[in-house]
């Protein structure tokens, strides 16, 4: 192989995990946001189409914005991709002990906090693994949302409006680190 197509594919690569990346991020955004519109009643048809729309928008610019020049290359770890399966394999796990434990313990009202806290720590290794720093501040800013959730949950605040806050919270940061990966790289 010469170094020219070397280059090539690790810029493809680049290209491919970046737009893949801000289109998951932006997929569960509107997860985020159609969980916290259930918070909602009253407005849960507006959040759908708003959500909807930034989804769409944000997709489209995963696509529209990988394409131009990259001005950093990603340096994957050794097995990175194995490494990613695990992360998502124990998020998924962690996920389902959080519904488990809240439901048993008769306080469902905590799965939205304790989902958006699995999420958060989860991107802290996946920025490493992509080689994406920006993640850091997708787990940090999920991690504090889960701790204002919390914080909310605790002042007396109702299932609802809980789902409203951590969900539409989420959302927002989602989109925002997708837009990020797609237009920053």
């Amino acid at each position: 192989m010469t170094t020219e197509s070397i280059d090539a594919e690790c810029l493809d690569l680049t290209r491919n995990l970046r737009r893949r990346g801000a289109i998951v991020l932006a997929v569960f955004g509107l997860v985020w946001a159609l969980a916290g519109g259930s918070g909602v009643a009253a407005a849960a048809v507006a959040v759908g189409v708003v959500a909807a729309a930034v989804t769409a928008g944000a997709v489209v610019v995963a696509f529209r914005g990988t394409r131009g020049p990259v001005t950093r290359t990603v340096r994957l770890p050794e097995k990175w991709n194995r490494g990613v399966g695990l992360v998502n394999t124990a998020e998924l796990v962690a996920i389902f002990a959080v519904i488990a434990a809240s439901n048993a313990s008769g306080h469902p009202e905590l799965i939205p906090v304790g989902i958006c806290l699995v999420v958060g720590l989860h991107f802290f290794p996946l920025a490493r693994l992509f080689d994406q720093p920006q993640y850091r501040w997708t787990a940090i800013l999920l991690t504090a949302l889960a701790l204002v959730g919390l914080a909310v949950l605790a002042a007396g605040a109702s299932a609802e409006t809980i789902r409203a806050v951590v969900g539409l919270g989420a959302a927002a940061v989602l989109w925002g680190s997708s837009f990020h990966v797609a237009l920053r790289g």
